[in-house]
């Protein structure tokens, strides 16, 4: 079965937007062949500059029907410039499922697509995001986000994430494992991972935390509460967490768990250990803690993830 891909773009779109899920795609198609056609449209059609300067040639955007819709996005003024044809669009009946890549979501919202749905955007234009549309139940912390036939993602690389899940609804988890492999992309981030991970990995905006975060890392096993971490940085609890807040974009306890559920989901994925060591050795203690923890992030308990890995 063939699903046509329209992947929609307008002047000043961010590049990788759409170049991200279109290599996905393209990879995918390799693997299952005549799985997939990708269309570029744009309003009016013709060659459509991107924020880099680098052009595509799109199609009119109201050039036939499709299964999926990614709208790509870009600056915010970019972004406020071009929602009119672009939300009429996605307001009728043209496709079967629609995505939002980064500020693409800001589309999604302006044809009132997301009210009363679960939906993420790029971290720094969530608060104009919810000024715009109070209705959406925004959550700025995640990578991407599935709500019916509706999908978002955080910003730029986040859609090729968010590309990879959606050739795992369609294809399974082994055609999108591959097309992962082929595209170099290490491990594939879930829905419930935070958008966040790459301001921890720097250690917050101007690197402040850079060998806190280290030290965390590797002592998953040990507690790590504020007063504690507070301590290493040198710093009052109060101030510590204020300071890691601002720099890192979430709490210290969120950023304990996310570096817990990343090195608990790679040893699940990639190694034979059993869950109790795993959870012990990631400092979540036991199992059922581990498996709470899984669930709530990325939808799915360790076990049923180690049997996808290893389809």
């Amino acid at each position: 079965m063939r699903r046509d891909i329209a992947i929609v773009v307008f002047p000043g779109f961010q590049l990788l937007d759409a170049a991200g899920p279109i290599a996905v795609f393209e990879m995918a198609e390799r693997f299952r062949p005549d799985s997939y056609a990708i269309t570029v449209v744009a309003p009016g059609g013709g060659v459509v500059r991107s924020s880099s300067g680098v052009c595509l040639t799109a199609a009119p955007i109201d050039s036939g029907r499709f299964d999926t819709v990614i709208v790509s996005g870009g600056t915010l003024a970019q972004v406020e410039a071009g929602q009119v044809d672009i939300a009429s669009m996605l307001g009728g009946d043209a496709w079967r499922r629609a995505a939002g890549v980064c500020s693409g979501a800001f589309f999604l919202a302006q044809a009132g697509l997301l009210d009363d749905r679960l939906a993420t955007t790029h971290w720094a234009a969530a608060e104009r995001f919810r000024q715009l549309y109070p209705k959406v139940r925004l959550d700025a912390d995640r990578m991407f986000v599935r709500d019916g036939k509706l999908w978002t993602s955080a910003g730029i690389s986040a859609g090729i994430d968010l590309a990879l899940a959606l050739v795992e609804d369609d294809l399974g988890p082994g055609i999108a494992r591959r097309t992962a492999q082929q595209l170099v992309v290490h491990q594939r981030r879930h829905v419930g991972q935070s958008q966040y991970s790459v301001l921890v990995e720097q250690g917050g905006k101007t690197g402040r935390f850079g060998d806190l975060i280290g030290w965390m890392r590797a002592r998953l096993a040990e507690p790590m509460t504020v007063e504690r971490l507070a301590e290493r940085a040198a710093m009052s609890p109060r101030h510590f967490a204020r300071a890691f807040a601002a720099e890192i974009g979430t709490t210290p306890a969120k950023v304990v768990e996310g570096l817990r559920l990343e090195a608990a989901r790679v040893a699940v994925e990639t190694s034979h250990l059993n869950l109790d060591h795993i959870a012990v050795s990631t400092g979540f203690g036991d199992p059922g803690r581990m498996r709470r923890a899984f669930v709530r992030a990325f939808g799915t308990s360790p076990q049923s993830l180690r049997r996808s890995a290893s389809v």
